[in-house]
C-alpha cells in the first residue's frame, strides 16, 4: 500500500482524486469508482501498489502494438481494478474483482525491481502495463517504468484513454508506446457500456499524440451498438485529423462478461471498416481477432507492397529496412529498433 498520485484533501477528510476523469470526490472510508485507491482519514491509499496478479510474457503483437519492435517480446503485467466497468469486457475477472479488504488485497507481492529483473531474464525488450486499465497502478507503473528506462527496457501502455492529462504528463517521460481502446464514436454508448464519456478519450488521443509517444488506437466492433458506417466514418475522420499514420486496429468481438446477447462479429464489418479507414486516409488499417483473413499485414502506404507478414500473433515475414519499406524506400511510422 503506498500514498496515491493526483489527489487533493478537503477539510472535512474527503479527497479529490484526479486520477482519471471521473475526478471522484471520496469519503473518509471509501474507495473511488476503481476499487482500488481508497482514502485513509484524508491520505489516499493506492491498495495494490506491487499487488500482481497477472505476469506474462508475450507477443507484442497481442497488444496489439503492429509498428513497434515486431517479433518482439513483453513482459506483461497487471493488478487487480479498473475505472470502467465495461460490460463487455473480456478481462472482468480482474477488472471487476468485486469486494475485498484493504487487508487481503488480490496479488503476489511484486517490486519494481521484480518485474525489471523478470523482463531481462526472460529476454524481453519492454514492459507492458495492460489486462485492465493501467493508470488505476499508476504509483506501481512509473516506479516499474523509470527503473526499466534506466535499464534499457521500454514502456508500453494498453489503456481505455481515460486518463486525465495530469496523469498523461507523468507518463510522458517514461511511455514508448500506446494502444488505446476507442470504443465507440458515440457517448450515448460509453454511458450505457461503459459507464464513461466519450471526450475524454478523444482527449487523451489528442494530447498522446502531440506529445510525440507512439500510438495506436483499437475498436472493438459490436455487431448493433458500435458497427454503423456512419460511425466508423466518424472515428476515422477523427484519427485522420489528428494523425493519419495512426495504425487503427478494428477487431471481432465475441459473447463475454454481461453482453453475452450480442452476436460475434462477422468478417465482413471488419473488413468493411478496414476498407472505410484505407478509403479516408489512414495509413495502417488491422483486422484483429480473425486470424488469417490477411488484415493483420502491413502494406507500404506509398507503393502498397507487403512489407510485414502476420499470422495471429506471429511475424512470419518482415521486409523492413531501416524503418523503411525495401521496395520504395518510403518511411514507415513507427518504433523499429
Amino acid at each position: 500500500m503506498r500514498e496515491a498520485l493526483l489527489y487533493t484533501k478537503r477539510e472535512n477528510l474527503s479527497v479529490d482524486c484526479f486520477l482519471c476523469n471521473h475526478f471522484c470526490t471520496i469519503a473518509n472510508h471509501r474507495r473511488g469508482l476503481c476499487g482500488v485507491r481508497e482514502n485513509r482519514d484524508g491520505v489516499l491509499k493506492s491498495l495494490v501498489y506491487g499487488k500482481i496478479v497477472a505476469e506474462n510474457v508475450d507477443p507484442i503483437e497481442k497488444k496489439p502494438l503492429f509498428h513497434v519492435s515486431p517479433g518482439s517480446r513483453t513482459l506483461s503485467i497487471s493488478t487487480v481494478g479498473c475505472n470502467l466497468s465495461c460490460r463487455h469486457c473480456q478481462n472482468a475477472s480482474v477488472s471487476q474483482p468485486g469486494s475485498f479488504s484493504a487487508d487481503a488485497v488480490p496479488g503476489q507481492d511484486r517490486t519494481p525491481e521484480d518485474i525489471v529483473a523478470k523482463a531481462v531474464a526472460t529476454g524481453c525488450d519492454s514492459i507492458s502495463y495492460t489486462y485492465v486499465e493501467p493508470t488505476i497502478f499508476l504509483e506501481f507503473a512509473i516506479d516499474c517504468m523509470e527503473l526499466g528506462y534506466n535499464k534499457g527496457l521500454r514502456n508500453y501502455f494498453v489503456s481505455n484513454g481515460y486518463m486525465s492529462s495530469e496523469a498523461v504528463k507523468l507518463l510522458i517521460p517514461f511511455l514508448d508506446a500506446i494502444n488505446i481502446d476507442l470504443k465507440s464514436f458515440c457517448d450515448g454508448f460509453y454511458r450505457k457500456i461503459c459507464t464513461a464519456r466519450l471526450q475524454p478519450v478523444l482527449d487523451t488521443i489528442q494530447n498522446i499524440s502531440e506529445a510525440g509517444v507512439w500510438l495506436e488506437v483499437t475498436t472493438l466492433l459490436i455487431p448493433g451498438l458500435n458497427d454503423s458506417e456512419e460511425e466508423l466514418r466518424d472515428v476515422v475522420a477523427f484519427l485522420v485529423s489528428v494523425d493519419p499514420s495512426i495504425p487503427w486496429h478494428v477487431t471481432g468481438f465475441y459473447p463475454a462478461y454481461k453482453l453475452t446477447d450480442c452476436p460475434a462479429t462477422p468478417p465482413e464489418t471488419l473488413e468493411k471498416a478496414r476498407q472505410i479507414g484505407l478509403d479516408a486516409g489512414l495509413n495502417y488499417v488491422y483486422v484483429g481477432n480473425r486470424p488469417g483473413t490477411g488484415g493483420e499485414n502491413t502494406y507500404c502506404p506509398s507503393c502498397a507492397a507487403e512489407i510485414i507478414t502476420r499470422r495471429g500473433f506471429s511475424v512470419l515475414k518482415d521486409y523492413l529496412k531501416d524503418g523503411k519499406c525495401q521496395y520504395c524506400d518510403h518511411p514507415i511510422s513507427g518504433l523499429w529498433g
